[in-house]
């Protein structure tokens, strides 16, 4: 019993990447349909009403008092602040594997705040693996960087990284305040706190305008249950059970997995320098979490 907990809490990082990278997929099949905080508002009441259902099967817990503000504050962060900034990018023209490189900081935007905010020591070999897998995520995406003189590059990758930043912000205030709360009770409040921040915006600033079609519905089905239920549920289970640090160098993972289901849904193709590029991506995750831990104990 205990070998197969064990073997499941491996896979669980890994299954977090696939699903994960899907997201940058599910933003590009959506954005040419809609404006970015108002898809964004729809799929947060959506993904409320599934978490309410839930809570009610599960009989879970809500968290109370302090909790209750730290888990929305979180959801403003990971959900209303990172996905807005790259929804918004990507919907003035910036491209999702370009978000990809900024999303490859972080790892290193984590491990900096960890460090100063929850006293996590940063040991040789994670440096070591954030630089690798650094130089790894770099080789992969340069290729979709040549030739580029779209302004909308620059204020993408400016709102991308703030997004980041926020995000890697969030994972260090979940790793401090939310150790013993319901898994899916936080999310219910994480989501709810997003949709407090996203429909003001959405109502301010953007249009309720929707072109209904297969690809926009399949985003919404897609994003909704396999990100906003599935793989943040896995991302708060890995930041209770692993250092922030830790987690955070499974995202070096996720450009180039993007970059693989692109090639099968999109036909884009990989060169050299890519398939270079995955492997010293692997080989960085690798430094920065599995040699790191041994040589802890």
């Amino acid at each position: 019993m205990k070998q197969t907990q064990t073997k499941l809490v491996q896979i669980i990082p890994f299954a977090f990447v696939i699903l994960w990278a899907t997201g940058f997929l599910g933003a590009r099949y959506a954005m040419p349909y809609a404006t970015p905080y108002a898809f964004l508002s729809i799929r947060f009441a959506i993904t409320i009403a599934i978490l309410l259902v839930l809570l009610f099967i599960f009989k879970s817990k809500l968290p109370k008092g302090s909790a209750i503000w730290h888990a929305m504050i979180i959801g403003v962060l990971f959900h209303g602040i990172y996905l807005g900034t790259i929804f918004w990018a990507i919907k003035n023209g910036f491209p999702a594997g370009f978000a990809g490189i900024i999303v490859g900081l972080q790892p290193i935007i984590t491990a900096f705040l960890a460090a100063k905010i929850l006293g996590d020591k940063i040991t040789k070999m994670q440096i070591l693996g954030l630089i690798v897998g650094i130089i790894g995520i770099s080789l992969v995406l340069y290729p979709k960087l040549i030739g580029t003189t779209d302004t909308n590059i620059f204020w993408g990758a400016i709102a991308s990284l703030f997004g980041v930043i926020a995000f890697s912000l969030g994972t260090i205030i979940q790793k401090k305040s939310a150790k013993n709360q319901n898994l899916i009770g936080n999310a219910f409040y994480q989501y709810l706190g997003a949709l407090i921040f996203s429909l003001p915006l959405a109502l301010l600033f953007e249009q309720f305008i929707f072109e209904w079609n297969g690809e926009l519905i399949f985003a919404f089905f897609w994003l909704i249950l396999v990100l906003s239920i599935g793989a943040i549920l896995l991302l708060m289970l890995m930041i209770k059970a692993h250092e922030a640090t830790n987690v955070a160098s499974y995202f070096y993972l996720v450009p180039a997995t993007t970059v693989i289901m692109a090639y099968f849904l999109f036909g884009e193709t990989l060169n050299m320098m890519q398939i270079i590029g995955l492997l010293i991506t692997s080989t960085g995750v690798a430094l920065a979490t599995v040699f790191s831990n041994k040589s802890k104990t």
